[in-house]
């Protein structure tokens, strides 16, 4: 007998979708009926008020493939209610005499006001992630719902103050963790962990750090992170600013998708590039160069540099008013800037105070002599010619792409301000074979870049923000750290990445020397080692390289048992190393899913010839699959970040050769290792790293 909707619990879920969907429409409709034309005084206030009613209209926006809610919580008692947003919005609870809460991506309210669907970022809700058998938070019932293409499909159930029923893993959630990648978007915010959860929902005060491997999460957890914070503490955040920095442009694009999903719409996004985009970036430099620049210690030549452009007075400053001239002695000129350097305050803040302090120093004169000047006889004594004239020779204007220019370019100046900093070949490492004439001609790279940014800021202070959301940073040198230090220099940072997949040369060794580099020596470090993304027995052989690349580093442990998810194929022989590559990708294709086959770069186009002639279609990175082509070709360099139902790696010695040395190189295959999702095929004819022949 089929069961009818009313005694149907999907059905009625479904029902609920239905009418929350309704609900948030009617939302948007009153919204969009607003008459804002007997309440404006002026046109100023009028634009400002429509600004805010269009983004109010814009975050009421119904997204069709993205779940409005995704879970449920049935409490046991009445008093869970006073931690939600309104303690009429209970319903009858199936697992208990409480209240029953529907949790999503924003709040849903009905015709009453009373809520459908709770912002998963409501303390309430809080009961949904971190709720378990050992601590079920007064809960009767925690439901997870499936959903397909944005249609309700499927729930399931755990009684978590039942002692009967034993501790289980979700099924669902595992399914959602586990399905393949068939689209750029997922829905993230359902999977979150309780151990992820106590990271997201932390203060807004201090910074967070946190170290995760392959597939635990740490970019869902920074994503999160922001999208709370902008929450609990939105007025505070829309003073301040939050930024979003991420490792490229791809980054940036998957969460300009993922970030609506949490209920944000607006979050400022940039790469550290942008951050410090003062010139074109026309040319790159080598490793040796790239070393150098990169290193913190080049901030000590740069403010060498700058502070010495100050020469000290020798001559005395006169200045004309009528009939009077004052004057102020070379001594009494150098002691006040003697005294404005050791402020140490910025170059451009002391030339500012500077003409008011000698200006000042003429005014305790004329008051001796018995006039009464005020202060708009002091502003017009540091207008003065005389004056002006003292302050740009004792105390020029710094250009700082000019400066960086000539740093580079001519190599007494920088012996000058390098010595006791720089060797001799850290030096020459750095210097321009070919000097530029100009800045405009200048082919600058991204670490001259970087320099020219903390040339400006010892010029003029940073602004800076509320919160900073820092990913991938293991791979950020110490001046690019200072970089986006001095964007959270009164504000916090939350600063995700792993160390085992730092791949340049002058990747962090540790957070804890990162962080002093960032200014945030005091923050809290977070390790997160439960991997929900890569099979555990795949894991576990890229773990082999952690000795090497990370020591000390602890190991993913994947919760996700998956036998036969590798696979290690020796060619012997000097055999068809290609051809064994190509049947591999094949045998993935059987799969339902996407195949990344990944090389080191210099390997890409012998495999790409390769997989032409036998006839087999694949895509450059960044291109969607499709029904036709689901095999992607992935140089090594461009790997990280990207995921795959199943990867084919090719030589992984080759991948390790490809870098400038044998620690990059290791990070670099062990990015590749863990690509995969459901699994991996490693094909070679050359020897294993030793560290995976063990």
């Amino acid at each position: 007998m089929t069961p009818t909707p009313e005694r149907d619990p999907l059905a009625r879920e479904r029902d609920h979708l239905t009418a929350s969907r309704a609900a948030l429409r009617a939302m948007r409709a009153d919204v969009e009926a607003l008459d804002i034309a007997d309440v404006t005084a002026n046109w100023v206030n009028a634009a400002v008020l429509q600004g805010q009613i269009d983004d109010r209209i814009k975050a009421l926006a119904d997204l069709a493939h993205t779940p409005l809610f995704f879970g449920r919580l049935d409490f046991l008692h009445a008093a869970g209610a006073e931690s939600a947003e309104s303690p009429e919005s209970a319903e009858s609870a199936e697992g208990g005499e409480g209240p029953s809460f529907y949790i999503g991506r924003r709040h849903v309210h009905d015709a009453d006001g009373d809520p459908m669907v709770i912002d998963w970022r409501a303390p309430v809700s809080q009961a949904f992630y971190r709720a378990s058998k050992k601590d079920p938070m007064d809960v009767a019932l925690r439901r997870r719902f499936g959903y397909t293409g944005g249609e309700l499909t499927a729930y399931e159930d755990e009684h978590l103050s039942d002692p009967q029923e034993a501790a289980q893993v979700s099924a669902l959630l595992q399914r959602e963790i586990e399905r393949p990648r068939v689209g750029p978007m997922r829905d993230i915010v359902a999977t979150i962990q309780p151990e992820q959860d106590e990271i997201v929902r932390s203060g807004l005060g201090g910074t967070v750090c946190v170290q995760g491997g392959p597939g635990t999460g740490k970019t869902a957890v920074g994503l999160h992170r922001v999208a709370y914070l902008l929450y609990a503490h939105r007025e505070r955040l829309a003073r301040t600013g939050t930024l979003v920095i991420g490792p490229n442009d791809s980054f940036l694009h998957y969460i300009e998708q993922v970030l609506p999903a949490l209920g944000e719409l607006e979050v400022r996004q940039a790469t550290v590039a942008d951050l410090v985009a003062h010139v074109e970036v026309r040319a790159a430099d080598d490793p040796a160069a790239a070393l150098v620049k990169g290193d913190a210690r080049m901030a000590g030549v740069l403010r060498r540099a700058v502070r010495a452009q100050v020469s000290l007075p020798t001559e005395p400053v006169v200045v004309v008013r009528g009939s009077r001239r004052w004057r102020v002695p070379a001594y009494e000129l150098e002691e006040i800037v003697r005294e404005l350097l050791d402020r140490d305050i910025r170059y451009g803040a002391a030339r500012d105070a500077l003409p008011q302090r000698i200006a000042h120093a003429v005014l305790v004169r004329m008051e001796q002599a018995g006039e009464a000047p005020d202060d708009r006889v002091q502003d017009a004594v540091a207008r003065n010619a005389a004056v002006k004239a003292a302050v740009k020779a004792v105390w020029p204007p710094v250009d700082p792409a000019k400066l960086v220019l000539r740093l580079l370019s001519d190599a007494e100046f920088l012996a000058e301000h390098a010595d006791g900093v720089l060797d001799a070949d850290e030096q020459k490492a750095v210097l321009w074979a070919k000097p530029a004439r100009s800045v405009k001609s200048a082919k600058w790279s991204a670490a001259d870049a970087v320099l020219i940014d903390e040339a400006q800021d010892l010029v003029s202070r940073t602004h800076s923000l509320g919160h900073v959301v820092l990913d991938e940073a293991q791979d950020l040198s110490p001046m690019q750290y200072r970089a986006v230090g001095r964007r959270c220099s009164t504000g916090s940072a939350t600063v995700l990445g792993d160390l085992a997949q730092g791949t340049t040369p002058w990747a962090t060794r540790s957070w804890g020397e990162a962080l002093a580099h960032l200014g945030k020596g005091g923050a809290v470090v977070e390790e997160l080692t439960a991997g929900f993304r890569v099979p555990r027995e795949v894991i576990a052989y890229a773990s082999r390289l952690l000795p090497d690349i990370a020591p000390g580093l602890a190991a993913v442990g994947s919760v996700r048992e998956s036998p036969g998810s590798l696979s290690v194929r020796r060619v012997d022989g000097g055999g068809d190393v290609a051809g064994a590559v190509v049947r591999a990708c094949v045998e993935s294709l059987a799969h339902e899913g996407s195949i990344g086959l990944i090389a080191a770069d210099a390997r890409v186009p012998v495999l790409a010839e390769a997989l032409r002639t036998a006839g087999v279609p694949y895509l450059d990175p960044g291109t969607e699959t499709s029904a036709e082509a689901r095999l992607t070709l992935v140089p090594a360099s461009l790997a990280k970040g990207l995921e795959y139902d199943y990867v084919v790696l090719d030589e992984p010695s080759a991948v390790v050769d490809g870098e400038p040395d044998e620690r990059t190189g290791l990070r670099r295959l062990y990015v590749a290792l863990t690509r995969a999702v459901s699994g991996l095929v490693v094909v070679h004819g050359a020897e294993l790293p030793g560290q995976l022949a063990a």
